[in-house]
């Protein structure tokens, strides 16, 4: 039998079908480790089993956002403390190789080091809804304009009596007089074929619009009743209020700063110095989706804010170029955002904190 006295932690390598498991000690030393199929009673059987073994202090996961999504909402539930493991890199893969086995142990003692500090989100609330949403629209937004992009390819070739009639339309024009176009039965002409194919893109086109219309209705609704500070932000509106939720997740006191928050967000410059010299780099890491939010939010104020005008100015004036002076604007908007994620939101004006 087991010592139920003995503190375990877990680590978990997680797949599409199957969840590798691997309990070790406080000391780091392997215990057992075993395969569990990626179902309902598979979850529960994996706790069971890492139960066995101990009392379980916590457990690192893989993946989870991805396979280790429903793992992760199982141990939550049975009150255990879960970490967000990354993958190891192929240095350290290179040295110790690679199985299933090796990763749930690394993850196992990653965890009982105290290595392992990142807190995943729940994946159970309205960000979670705002995030399935708005990917859903980003691929119909995707698609309409691969419809459009094809509608003016096929221009190019097709008969000049059809070219010369729609050439020069607008875009919008150029949708309706498709949508109206009368194809011949018989498609083994260019011209019937050319009727029918610029017909059927545009009415794709029509069914498109419409889909993402209603997602951003959808997505209007959630992230008002979510976050109504966050929409009060200037330059925020609902796409890109559920860029930043999905980003942060329903659970945003597990960042314990601004600064881990524009780090997230990819905005928090990386220290690059070496020697006498003193300097930072680009950040390149993060959330994308969460940082091309804070751009979309930077360049509306630039446009349309006379405070966040004046600071660009001044910015100027001192030799900043525009991408640098853009980059700054988004870890200030980055303190603003996490303010109104964290706490009640204050009626101040934009850029206010940074004056």
């Amino acid at each position: 039998m087991a010592d139920q006295h003995r503190d375990v932690f877990g680590g978990v390598d997680t797949h599409t079908d199957t969840h590798h498991a691997a309990a070790v000690d406080h000391l780091g030393r392997h215990l057992a480790d075993a395969q569990f199929p990626t179902t309902s009673q598979g979850y529960h059987a994996l706790l069971d089993w890492l139960r066995s073994h101990g009392t379980v202090r916590a457990v690192g996961v893989e993946g989870t956002g991805s396979y280790g999504t429903q793992l992760t909402r199982v141990l939550a539930a049975a009150g255990l403390t879960v970490f967000d493991i990354n993958r190891p890199d192929r240095r350290i893969r290179h040295q110790h190789g690679k199985s299933d086995p090796i990763d749930a142990y690394a993850a196992a003692e990653a965890v009982a080091a105290g290595r392992a500090a990142i807190i995943p989100k729940p994946h159970a609330g309205a960000a979670e809804a705002l995030r399935l949403l708005h990917t859903a629209r980003m691929s119909a937004v995707k698609a309409r304009t691969q419809a459009i992009n094809q509608i003016r390819s096929h221009l190019v070739t097709v008969p000049d009596t059809l070219r010369d009639q729609l050439r020069d339309l607008p875009a919008g024009d150029l949708i309706t007089a498709c949508a109206r176009l009368r194809p011949a039965t018989d498609l083994t002409g260019p011209m019937a074929a050319a009727k029918f194919t610029l017909r059927r893109l545009a009415r794709r086109y029509r069914q498109l619009d419409l889909e993402i219309t209603e997602y951003d209705a959808e997505l209007a609704t959630l992230a008002t009743q979510a976050a109504p500070g966050l929409l009060a932000v200037y330059g925020v509106g609902p796409e890109t209020a559920a860029r930043l939720l999905a980003a942060v997740g329903d659970n945003p006191e597990r960042l314990h700063s601004e600064a881990a928050f524009a780090h997230l967000c990819g905005v928090a410059p990386i220290p690059a110095s070496s020697g006498r010299r003193d300097r930072h780099r680009l950040n390149r890491g993060g959330n994308r989706s969460a940082n091309a939010a804070l751009y979309r939010i930077a360049i509306v104020r630039m446009q349309h804010d006379a405070r966040t005008r004046d600071y660009v100015t001044r910015r100027t004036a001192q030799g900043l170029q525009k991408k640098d002076i853009i980059r700054c604007l988004k870890r200030y908007i980055a303190r603003e955002i996490y303010r109104a994620l964290t706490c009640t939101i204050t009626t101040e004006t934009p850029l206010q904190s940074t004056a």
